[in-house]
């Protein structure tokens, strides 16, 4: 799954490169007119610039949707329809999921449109359009000033910005930093909040091949599922009520706004077609130096691998114990898993493609270029000396700030829980006003119930234990949270003792001694649970690493502001795009297979057939549905096989993506659909950091294998029906 700049021409270790190389860019639409319209069009693009992006009509890019705030959805009828990854709509299947009803296990289809089912915490984002304010935000900024200063003079400058667009209309107002702070950009969102989920396959299908296939390529993996956007009757965005109707393009343009729907296309593809990518990829670090790479190879990644890698043991062994377990923490385990399998690929990747001395080789030309005049020598010549000083001196502090973060903040449930429910609980306690009071009281009623929904204590008390134990044993004492010494004097220093006797007594970690609680809350009592005690501490120390850190952190975000700005106008013939900071972007490309390694061919496309010779009767990644099973020895595809009677499962094209494009759709040259994204490929898991412009590949479910699924598995004809199918 996804989640997890420079041009680097990168030697690949026993690889011959392929003919077609990646297309490397995440661009921002508003500049396609200017940047990318004649390259995309020489490429095969049908489409003008202004049927891509556009504020005065409807456009491709108001098809494309933020999900969630984590993912990318596309509208796919005239009816509201939305499409995106089965790993994003995980959390939501869960949620609807019991032993009665396993909708992870079984699929969820809703025969009707009273059969969709509401997810409260969901929403969908469009974009409004997006704005240059960098003259703006920038106007009060120079060079003498400090970095506290200039981040003050700029945050005083966005607030204005935000306060005045908001004062126009409800548009989610957001000013975002681009290029290391050389550049701000506003983008101005309408927020839908009653999504329904209206279709997902089964695991078997939507998540084939589980963590063993998981970045894997040839891939044979169904991910994708459906959700409906919803509105007022009026078509203004609303929460959710069995009034509520379906968006359609006649309830926006009441509003005065645009709708566009993607066509999808039954033609499938070819290698070397024309594709491209439109979504909300999150964050990628293509500027970062040799010692960023460097600080992450020799202590991040390694610590963070390995915490995971206990705690997934530890979830998997419960898991297995017990079903319950298995729904209540699958969407835990999913998130855990990709990201442990993603730094163990990536770091692979940046040593064997010599990531590091690329790096090193770019800072060496920026060093003669900081040198060519005194004006340089002024502006740029302390830019990679900041640079270095802050790594440095981060380096003492980084395996202690990775376990804070991976086994303090995220490694149990209860410590997040706790901080969360604390405030409530504090609130609740100042609150003098009756009804205001019952009405907090309500609310920490249905935060607990969310919260327990998915929790199991004796799971959570072993992860407790033994991730702190092994924070204890691998960290400097000067980097544990103050509440490590009160395990030492109280506990002897065995957090098993503490875990056990928090987990027996605290009311954070049992839903009805918490309701108990809360019904007559005393702040002396919640002083002493050691669930508290133990959450402050750790809250504290997250809080306090700004404080730690504040000058290198300064150095740091002086030294790569300036380092950017300078590659800039080190290289003025090259069009830099920015890192990726989850606003919308496009990139674009060609289908395409490739060589990873001397002597292995991978084709471009995966077809059911190769989905069957996976098969593993129950096995818990690769076993499949009776139902699914039958229509391949029938060779029932419908009208969704290809030329050759084949049905296309997967697909490959050499699109730049990241985490944040899961379920970005991939449209064809005329602007129709022809799959999902929903991955990237191993040998390219450093790409985040440093383009592989010969191997870098993004892994796509076919449309056709989409429609297979809903028509021809799960009978959902009806939804066929309402999208527009072209040829």
């Amino acid at each position: 799954m996804l989640k997890k700049f420079l041009v680097v021409a990168l030697a690949i270790f026993m690889a011959i490169p392929t003919i077609v190389k990646a297309d490397e860019g995440m661009w921002l639409p508003m500049f396609i007119k200017r940047l990318n319209e004649v390259d995309m069009q020489a490429a095969g693009l049908q489409l003008t610039a202004e049927e891509l992006y556009s504020i005065n009509q409807s456009s491709l890019k108001d098809a494309i949707a933020v999900f969630g705030g984590f993912c990318t959805a596309e509208v796919i009828s005239a009816e509201g329809l939305l499409l995106t990854n089965h790993h994003c709509a995980y959390d939501a299947i869960q949620s609807h999921s019991s032993l009665e009803n396993d909708y992870l296990t079984d699929g969820f289809w809703a025969m009707n449109r009273t059969d969709e089912l509401a997810n409260p915490d969901l929403y969908v984002d469009f974009l409004i359009r997006m704005e240059d304010v960098t003259d703006r935000v920038l106007k009060e900024v120079s060079d003498e000033l400090s970095e506290a200063d200039r981040k003050k003079a700029i945050q005083e400058a966005i607030n204005s910005i935000k306060n005045e667009a908001g004062e126009e209309n409800d548009y989610i107002v957001q000013v975002k930093s681009f290029y290391e702070g050389n550049e701000f950009y506003m983008f101005l969102y309408e927020r839908f909040q009653d999504i329904r989920l209206v279709g997902a396959p089964p695991s078997s299908v939507g998540k084939y091949g589980g963590d063993t296939d998981n970045w894997m390529w040839p891939r044979h993996t169904g991910d994708f599922s459906m959700f409906r956007i919803y509105c007022a009757p009026d078509g203004t965005p609303a929460t959710y009520t069995e009034e509520n109707v379906p968006l359609t393009k006649e309830l926006r343009e009441k509003n005065n706004a645009f709708y566009h729907h993607l066509p999808i296309s039954l033609e499938g593809v070819s290698n070397e077609d024309f594709t491209m990518v439109w979504g909300y990829p999150g964050s990628t670090d293509r500027y970062l130096t040799s010692w960023g790479v460097r600080q992450l190879l020799d202590i991040k990644a390694p610590t963070i691998v390995d915490i995971r890698d206990l705690k997934l043991n530890i979830m998997k062994k419960h898991m297995d114990a017990n079903p319950k377990v298995r729904i209540q923490y699958a969407s835990k385990h999913a998130r855990t898993a990709n990201y442990w399998k993603y730094f163990i690929g990536q770091s692979k990747g940046l040593k064997r493609l010599g990531v590091y001395e690329k790096k090193q080789d770019i800072e060496a030309e920026f060093e003669v270029f900081a040198n060519t005049s005194e004006e340089h020598q002024s502006k740029y010549g302390e830019a990679l000396g900041l640079i270095e000083e802050a790594y440095s001196e981060t380096n003492e502090t980084e395996k202690g700030a990775t376990f804070l973060s991976e086994v303090g903040v995220r490694g149990t449930d209860v410590v997040l829980f706790t901080y969360r429910a604390n405030h409530m609980i504090t609130k609740l306690m100042g609150t003098e006003d009756a009804e205001a009071k019952l009405a907090l009281l309500d609310e920490l009623k249905s935060f607990a119930e969310a919260h327990f929904k998915n929790y199991n204590a004796a799971l959570d008390e072993e992860q407790f234990a033994r991730l702190f134990a092994k924070y204890q044993a691998e960290v400097t004492p000067a980097q544990h949270p103050s509440f490590f010494a009160y395990v030492d004097k109280k506990f002897k220093g065995d957090f098993q003792k503490y875990a056990a006797k928090m987990y027996a007594k605290s009311f954070f970690t049992d839903e009805d001694r918490f309701n108990a609680f809360i019904t007559s809350p005393n702040a002396k009592k919640l002083a002493k649970y050691l669930a508290y005690i133990a959450s402050n501490s750790v809250i504290q120390s997250y809080f306090g690493l700004g404080s730690l850190n504040a000058e290198a952190t300064e150095k740091l975000a002086t030294g790569n502001r300036l380092f950017v700005d300078g590659l800039r106008k080190m290289n003025p013939e090259k069009t830099y795009y920015p890192n990726a900071n989850f606003s919308m972007r496009t990139t674009y490309g060609t289908v395409g297979d490739y060589i990873p390694a001397d002597a292995v061919h991978y084709d471009y496309e995966t077809t059911l057939d190769g989905l069957m010779e996976k098969f593993v009767p129950g096995d818990h990644e690769f076993d499949l549905p009776e139902r699914l099973i039958d229509l391949h020895k029938a060779q029932d595809y419908g009208p969704y096989a290809d030329e050759n009677g084949d049905l296309i499962v997967n697909f490959i094209h050499n699109t730049d993506i990241t985490g944040g494009n899961s379920g970005s759709p991939v449209i064809n040259a005329k602007g129709h659909l022809i799959g999902t994204a929903f991955d990237g490929n191993w040998e390219a898991m450093s790409g985040d950091i440093a383009f592989e412009s010969e191997l870098q590949r993004t892994i796509s479910c076919d449309i056709r294998y989409v429609l297979f699924i809903v028509d021809k598995y799960a009978g959902a004809t009806h939804l066929i029906e309402e999208m527009d199918l072209v040829y």
